[in-house]
């Protein structure tokens, strides 16, 4: 039976993710780091509050098996560009390498839609700059999922978002070949995926987003 490292629960894939961690029988346990303690009560789930500006506290607390990664922010949410810079890539960059040090077995990492480390956008550039990082620590297993749009029941709402999705899920018959990854999917469908590559050996580590989908079907 196996320990998950989950970070991001609150979000659109994270809770997804947290309720399908809960249920495999693969895991008999399910640590949570957050901001603040979630009203949960599940026997397989430890809360453990977070202070995401000292992670090397919590060094004896980053131990298990699979390590999850899906926190993300908003340049609304986050209009500071330290902060920003922070959440997208030191957060996630410092865990791996914590994990990493505790022999985690995997990491699987939620990106992003042509993450690219030389893109001239923040976003894609810090998403692209964390696989890159991902790849140096030589995880025995590594995820790497890239969504395009996702559908889920936000907490916010997305209205820019909203509006891709509403067109994209119109164009979707016409994105074939390369343009298959641009295909708006469900934050359900990623959650499963992820779980499915701490779960198997895969030949793979990165999923674009038609993978992805793909993955929850074979």
């Amino acid at each position: 039976m196996k320990t998950a490292l989950l970070f991001g629960s609150s979000g659109l894939v994270g809770g997804h993710l947290l309720n399908q961690l809960i249920k495999d029988t693969n895991y008999s346990k399910v640590k949570l780091f957050v901001r603040s303690v979630p009203e949960i009560s599940d026997p397989k789930v430890e809360t453990i509050k977070t202070d995401f500006n000292n992670l090397e506290k919590y060094k004896d607390d980053i131990k298990g098996d699979d390590c999850f990664f899906c926190i993300g922010t908003t340049k609304k949410n986050s209009p500071d560009k330290d902060e920003y810079r922070r959440v997208e890539l030191d957060v996630p960059k410092e865990v791996a390498k914590i994990a990493k040090s505790n022999w985690v077995n995997s990491f699987i990492f939620v990106s992003a839609l042509y993450a690219n480390p030389k893109s001239s956008g923040e976003y894609i550039r810090f998403k692209g700059q964390v696989e890159e990082e991902l790849k140096e620590l030589n995880f025995p297993k590594l995820g790497i999922m890239r969504p395009s749009f996702l559908i889920g029941d936000r907490k916010e709402k997305r209205v820019s978002e909203t509006i891709g999705i509403f067109v994209f899920k119109l164009l979707s018959p016409l994105l074939l070949g390369p343009l298959k990854k641009m295909k708006p999917i469900h934050s359900e469908t990623v959650a499963k995926a992820m779980i499915r590559t701490g779960n198997d050996n895969l030949e793979k580590n990165i999923f674009e987003s038609n993978e992805i989908a793909e993955l929850v079907l074979n």
